[in-house]
């Protein structure tokens, strides 16, 4: 038997199937957050994104967890942008031109796919490397009717997480072990995770992240809030001075300092005589300044992850319809990237559990493929009546069928699936009528003689009419008759009928067309009884 390997050609490790790599470590990834978010200033924040330029995430990972649990703003958008993906339905294709062997692998990988109870948390989890550039899912296999699928898929801790940019980038467990090919951490099993990389922004690893975009709005912000809360802890109140006496030792200084600082909470307030008080009127001004600031970090955080401000927020100033309409489509930009991006992920899946299955011999380039559906709801009227126009007046023959399933979203029906048909539409009774008279007349027309000798006109004449023709012609004359007659006409009246539209037909051609129409409607009535 061939030896297994994942999608980058790494051997599988039986024990991957047995118990996942985490639990053997557990105790030295035991790591508490240190939060380094607080005390961030400007000196501090380089410091911990070279280190993450360097291989070292874990201090990053928890800013960037930090800034995900302080800032309300910018995980909303966040969670709009995870969470788009959840409205997307997906599908599994198979690859072009595939073989009886590929087919049914994908619609195997469909039922094993669709099996999977969590599914939803896989593609959050998964979304995730938006803001960090990577994400790192544990799975735990479990053999279920003689079949192996992912019994848990579980997102770990980012900070649990090393690079080695000199060496392809690697991503690599950081359980304080050198692995045995004498690199830090340790190298993550193959078959034993779910791995996502996300190019946010082109380079290594540790600064592809789009939080790293988001730093510096996310520090500057906090600058403002700080400032912000301490000039209204103090706004309109006047500003209380004290004069003291030359030589006033230290500590009726700080009974004065004392005295002050309960007269600005209580307004009650003791000092030895001879000293004064002087309250001077605070400055004037807002908290605009401090908003503005606020505003701004808000809206670069927005452009950042939505790609526009009006998709996340209204002023009542610059937002409008249209505008909002045209940042509508550039989020669905953004959505298409990120729905592509992901289902890279779900490839390497599919490999491993095609592999464990038994269909480890169809090549990776030949796997079907997880494809969520991005396409916009199409304006199916527009499209029809434009191919219409295109086919009946411009004569544009060559439109591909394919190109119209595509534009309006309709797929191509599959072997033995239902389809709807058209419903047979009946004309009125007298529209029917006057149609055919007309015809009959331009026929009868045709068939004057001019007194001229036409060669051509007499092989039109000699030629026999096809029988599809002429069933045609005798379904539309009596129709009009069986309807009048299921109307509860009587024969006088369907006679009348039939002479007023054809007057220039014989009475015996009458009479056999109404027994005809009587005939039609009497096995019409039997065969219709019940219903």
């Amino acid at each position: 038997m061939a030896q297994l390997v994942d999608i980058y050609g790494r051997p599988l490790k039986c024990e991957a199937l047995k118990t996942t790599q985490s639990v053997r470590v557990a105790e030295r990834l035991r790591i508490y957050p240190d939060h380094p978010s607080r005390g961030l200033n400007i000196r501090k924040l380089p410091r911990i994104l070279e280190a993450a330029e360097r291989g070292y995430l874990p201090a990053q990972a928890m800013l960037f967890a930090d800034m995900e649990e302080r800032d309300g703003h910018l995980f909303a958008e966040m969670e709009k942008r995870k969470k788009a993906l959840l409205t997307l339905d997906w599908s599994v294709e198979p690859p072009r031109n595939a073989s009886k062997a590929e087919k049914e692998l994908t619609a195997a990988v469909d039922e094993w796919l669709h099996g999977i109870p969590d599914m939803e948390d896989i593609i959050l989890n998964g979304m995730t490397s938006v803001g960090y550039g990577f994400s790192c899912q544990e799975i735990s296999w479990a053999f279920v009717d003689k079949t192996w699928l992912p019994d848990a898929v579980t997102l770990r801790p980012h900070n649990w997480f090393i690079t080695l940019p000199e060496h392809n980038d690697e991503l690599r467990l950081d359980d304080g072990n050198r692995g045995e090919d004498g690199k830090d951490g340790s190298a993550l099993w193959p078959f034993g995770w779910l791995v996502h990389r996300y190019n946010a922004r082109s380079g290594f690893l540790g600064s592809s992240g789009l939080f790293r975009v988001l730093v510096w709005p996310y520090l500057f912000k906090n600058f403002a809030l700080r400032d912000m809360a301490e000039f209204l802890e103090i706004y309109g109140l006047p500003a209380r001075i004290a004069y003291y006496a030359q030589g006033t030792s230290d500590e009726d200084r700080d009974n004065i300092l004392e005295a002050l600082v309960n007269l600005g909470h209580e307004a009650v307030a003791a000092l030895p005589q001879g000293n004064e008080i002087e309250f001077k009127e605070a400055a004037s001004g807002g908290p605009e300044a401090f908003m503005s600031m606020v505003e701004w970090a808000e809206r670069t955080t927005s452009k950042v992850i939505l790609g526009s401000t009006l998709t996340s927020q209204a002023d009542g100033k610059t937002s409008t319809n249209a505008l909002g309409n045209v940042h509508n489509e550039v989020r669905h930009d953004i959505l298409t990237a990120d729905a592509r991006q992901l289902s890279g992920m779900f490839s390497s899946l599919i490999q491993m559990m095609a592999s464990l299955n038994g269909w480890q011999d169809i090549p990776s380039r030949r796997l079907p493929r997880l494809v969520f559906d991005v396409q916009q709801e199409a304006d199916i009227k527009g499209v029809a009546e434009a191919v219409s126009v295109l086919l009946n007046n411009v004569g544009m023959k060559d439109i591909p069928a394919s190109w119209v399933r595509k534009k309006t979203g309709i797929p191509t029906p599959k072997d033995g699936e239902e389809v709807l048909v058209p419903v047979a539409q009946s004309l009125p009774v007298q529209a029917g009528l006057s149609q055919l008279r007309e015809r009959l007349n331009v026929a009868a027309l045709s068939q004057q003689d001019n007194g001229e000798d036409d060669p051509a006109q007499n092989a039109i004449d000699r030629a026999e009419l096809p029988a599809e023709v002429i069933a045609q012609g005798m379904n539309e004359l009596v129709a009009p008759l069986v309807q009048a007659i299921q109307e509860g006409r009587d024969a006088d009246e369907a006679m009348n009928v039939l002479a007023e539209a054809w007057p220039e037909l014989p009475d015996d051609t009458l009479r056999q067309l109404l027994t005809q129409a009587f005939f039609v409607a009497d096995i019409w009535g039997r065969l219709n009884a019940d219903n």
